[in-house]
């Protein structure tokens, strides 16, 4: 029933117990030591060397630690029982193995008396029933005649190791199975496992089990191990190790890692191996090194035929029987078949040769030693042989359950630079197959750069990444097509194929990455990218620290005008390392906004704007915790000379009145070019605004735009703000008091200040501020004075009825009006107001957008809206929505394309 493939008991407590465990130790370094290029080393030669490095794992909490530990601190926690979870060649047999290697050398676990270590598929070999006790035996014959007994009495001295889950076929549901309690009693392989596995067998014994992903795994109790394999650093030890020197080891490393070094296959000690043979094959022989990976496969698939030494006619052979057996493999998605349909592709005719890409599983079945040549070869055989593949989607089509990467390995060998090696061993490719294979990917390629699916977007990269032909790049991504590239949710492999198609078009305008983990790697990735684009947009990512010097030195040492880090969580420790790289950078926007900083950050931001190439004019900052401390640390710049601040945006940054007296001076410094300031949602109140109307009235001063939405606000600030506009040295062209409590009797004392003949306001917030009838009379009177200069005027949500809005129709019916811009939304307006407003419209030729959403305007009032909307063209919007209309009125509205319902 099963073959017992390494068995390990050293000594026990009793000295009639004791074991030899050189011989336990021989055994499992004597194991299965073939090596080959596609299989990996072997993991008796691995531990032989010396060299072993070892993988990282994860556990149930996200925390890594090497896989080694997590074993160990699994069976020696409650539960005592570990299950490994990792991709193929992810190193889980040979951390296995050198687990009991460590114990039998006395280096671990010693808790443990008796260590068995089984492969999993060779309990499915027979159905013959067999006892735990008479399978043990068998499979050694050096247990002590008490054997039984002494595992019985002591079960918390025994580990079970199981190597190869997802490689047996048969179900361990212990509800469908009949477990046993009885080391004695013969059960069948299903039944015993599930009897050991779930602690009906041999209760208190602890087990190990590694696999790659399978349905059985959730039957196992036991904690969780998931196996990350060889992260960066855990590569470069591998490739010095690897390599006798240093100089090669570090050019192979530094290689691979630019590109190949995104793929998360790169993170299998498997893979690693196969890079690492193959570079030092190239390396002797003076020759150049894969750009991708269809051009890796291509020089192993090369290094591997001339290893066999066969002829063009034979190599060729061998490659579409291997096509073949791979179609079915993946067609059936299945990683292994059976030896009797094999035979009838051809293979028996290369007996020795076989083995350099298949594995035999006991006698009946045969499986590739890398999934990722399985799909290449496959793809080689489609330009190979036109009569077995004719079409490029059907091939496609019939494989995709089963394969991944078939069409990137296509895209590659699709271009001559990267088969013309292969056409040396193998023959000529297929004209008509290139071609068939060109024309379709041109197709998808233009209908998905014109859907909004982004994941076809993505696959249209990669294959132009396989391709890795710059022409064809431009070809397919015209500038209509994609002139600005936004993304999000990007892995290392997407941004490596979107850092390719960025490079290949040259200077652009923007590109925009959000929702992505910006690792130093990615970074890496993405810096070509970065500096090339005049806008950067990270917004919404998670940006390790380790990525920021990286991304400073690309935005410097590039054309990027605005970085956009908003919503990214950045901190002040990063911004700190952020900062200490932009002050040589050539930035005009910076956008801060949502990153958690506080008052810590502002020195930071200060040496970047003080710096003597700052360029930086705009600078974002909303809803970061600054406070009063922070603001008044960032004012400081405002006296620097070298210091171009323009624009700066600080909205609900928990400012008070405190910090306004150090804005103020700033203000009047002679130094400072700032023209806009944004103080919404900040707690300004009226003593604040006394402070900054004190700066506004110097003639040192030059801001043009104010704003104070929402900033605690009362009628009680008019005074000073009617000062403000009253001075001849006022050059505030824009003024927003928005949701503040302005009342009839302050906005009165504005409307007395907005009368001087030369001032300068022209755009105008007082959206809910209480504004009475009496305010808006007040206010139509001024923009009738002649020497009004206001465009913009935005009153909504004061809700005066039409009597108080009619005095604003007859000004802007008024000649001397200028008003563009003109919200009235939510004032309370009927149907009674529709006369004097189409009265306004026709006699205004200024009027451009007109704001009228949320009040109560009915079906009445469309035609003669719908009537004056079509005489006046310098008309550009006017908006009705949310009003009392229904769906019979929707045709007329829909007549006016300036008009939105």
């Amino acid at each position: 029933m099963c073959c017992l493939l390494t068995i390990v008991i050293p000594w026990c407590s009793s000295e009639g117990s004791r074991m030899d465990k050189v011989d336990v130790l021989t055994r499992i370094l004597k194991s299965d030591n073939t090596s080959t290029i596609l299989g990996g080393q072997s993991p008796g030669s691995v531990i032989n060397s010396r060299k072993y490095v070892p993988v990282t794992a994860g556990g149930q909490r996200d925390d890594q630690r090497s896989l080694d530990d997590a074993i160990r601190a699994a069976l020696c926690g409650e539960t005592r029982a570990a299950v490994v979870v990792g991709s193929e060649g992810s190193g889980k047999t040979t951390a296995l193995h050198k687990l009991v290697a460590d114990w039998a050398k006395g280096e671990c676990l010693q808790n443990f008396s008796y260590v068995f270590n089984f492969q999993f598929r060779e309990f499915g070999s027979s159905a013959d029933e067999l006892s735990l006790e008479t399978l043990i035996h068998q499979s050694h014959h050096q247990t002590p005649p008490d054997f039984t007994r002494l595992v019985t009495e002591k079960p918390d001295g025994v580990l079970f190791v199981f190597d190869g889950l997802d490689e047996y076929k048969h179900s361990l549901d212990p509800s469908v199975l009949t477990l046993t309690s009885d080391l004695t009693q013969p059960a069948s392989g299903s039944c015993l496992l599930a009897s050991l596995l779930h602690g009906s067998l041999l209760k208190g014994a602890a087990f190990l089990v590694a696999t790659r992903p399978t349905d059985n795994v959730k039957f196992l109790r036991g904690t969780r191990v998931k196996v990350l394999g060889f992260q960066k650093p855990q590569r470069e030890v591998y490739f010095n190790n690897f390599f006798t020197g240093r100089a090669a080891a570090n050019r192979a490393f530094l290689h691979m890692e630019r590109t190949l070094g995104f793929y998360e296959f790169c993170t299998s000690p498997r893979f690693c191996w196969t890079v690492c043979s193959v570079y030092k094959w190239l390396l002797d022989s003076d020759a150049k090194l894969p750009e991708t990976l269809s051009q890796l496969f291509a020089d192993i698939l090369v290094h591997l035929i001339q290893t066999l030494s066969l002829n063009k006619a034979c190599s060729r052979g061998l490659v579409l029987a291997l096509g073949r057996v791979a179609s079915h493999c993946l067609r059936e998605q299945h990683s292994s078949c059976s030896k009797h349909p094999v035979d009838a592709f051809g293979l028996q005719q290369f007996p020795t040769s076989v083995d350099s890409f298949l594995r035999v599983h006991g006698e009946e079945e045969l499986s590739f030693h890398s999934q990722l040549m399985r799909e290449f070869v496959l793809a080689v055989a489609f330009f190979l042989d036109a009569s077995t593949h004719e079409d490029v989607e059907k091939t496609l089509n019939d494989h995709k359950a089963g394969a991944k990467l078939l069409d990137l390995f296509m895209s590659g060998l699709s271009e001559p630079a990267q088969h013309r090696s292969l056409e040396d061993s193998l023959g000529t490719f297929s004209a008509g197959q290139i071609k068939a294979f060109k024309s379709w990917f041109r197709r998808r390629s233009e209908k998905a750069l014109k859907e909004y699916d982004r994941s076809e977007h993505y696959r249209c990269f990669h294959l132009l990444h396989q391709a890795q032909n710059e022409s064809l790049v431009k070809e397919i991504l015209t500038p209509p097509a994609h002139p600005s590239i936004f993304h999000e949710n990007l892995s290392l492999q997407d941004c490596a194929a979107l850092n390719f198609v960025i490079t290949c078009l040259g200077e652009r305008e923007k590109v925009s990455v959000s929702r992505t983990t910006i690792s130093r790697e990615t970074m890496e990735i993405l810096a070509p990218s970065v500096s090339l684009s005049h806008i950067v947009i990270l917004s919404h990512c998670c940006i390790h620290k380790e990525s920021l010097p990286l991304l400073a030195s690309a935005v410097s040492m590039g054309v990027t005008r605005e970085l956009d880090l908003s919503h990214s969580s950045i901190g002040d420790e990063k911004l700190q390392i952020l900062c200490a790289g932009l002050r040589e950078s050539k930035l005009h926007s910076l956008n801060l906004n949502v990153c958690g900083l506080t008052a810590a950050c502002c020195g930071d931001l200060v040496s970047v704007l003080t710096s003597e190439t700052s360029q930086l004019r705009i600078l974002q900052m909303m809803f970061n915790e600054i406070g009063d401390r922070g603001f008044t640390k960032l004012c400081e710049a405002m006296h620097s000379p070298n210091c171009r601040l323009q624009e700066l945006q600080v909205q609900n940054c928990d400012l008070t009145a405190a910090s306004m007296e150090a804005f103020a001076a700033g203000l009047c410094s002679g130094e400072t070019q700032l023209r806009k300031i944004d103080f919404t949602g900040n707690v300004i109140g009226d003593g604040g605004v006394q402070a900054l109307c004190k700066a506004l009235q110097q003639p040192l001063c030059k801001l043009r735009s104010l704003t104070l939405c929402d900033s605690v606000l009362t009628g009680a600030c008019c005074s000073d703000l009617k000062e403000v506009v009253m001075s001849e040295h006022c050059s505030l062209s824009e003024l927003e008091l928005s949701l503040n409590e302005l009342g009839q009797e302050g906005a009165l004392l504005l409307c007395q200040g907005l009368k001087r003949p030369s001032c300068p306001i022209e755009t105008l917030g007082l959206t809910r501020c209480d504004l009475t009838p009496a305010v808006f009379e007040e206010l139509a009177s001024v923009l009738k004075n002649g020497t009004c200069r206001i465009k913009s005027l935005h009153l909504a949500i004061n809700k005066v009825g039409d009597q108080g809005v009619k005095p604003l129709w007859d000004a802007v019916a008024h000649p001397s009006c200028l008003l563009e811009e003109l919200s009235v939304e939510m004032t309370k307006l009927t149907d009674a107001s529709v006369e004097d407003l189409c009265a306004a419209l026709r006699a205004n030729n200024t009027l451009r957008f007109l704001e009228l959403r949320n009040n109560s305007l009915t079906d009445a009032a469309v035609p003669a809206i719908v009537q004056v909307m079509k005489e006046k063209h310098n008309m550009e919007e006017l908006n009705l929505r949310y009003n009392d209309f229904s769906e019979d009125v929707f045709d007329m509205l829909e007549e006016c394309h300036n008009i939105r319902y």
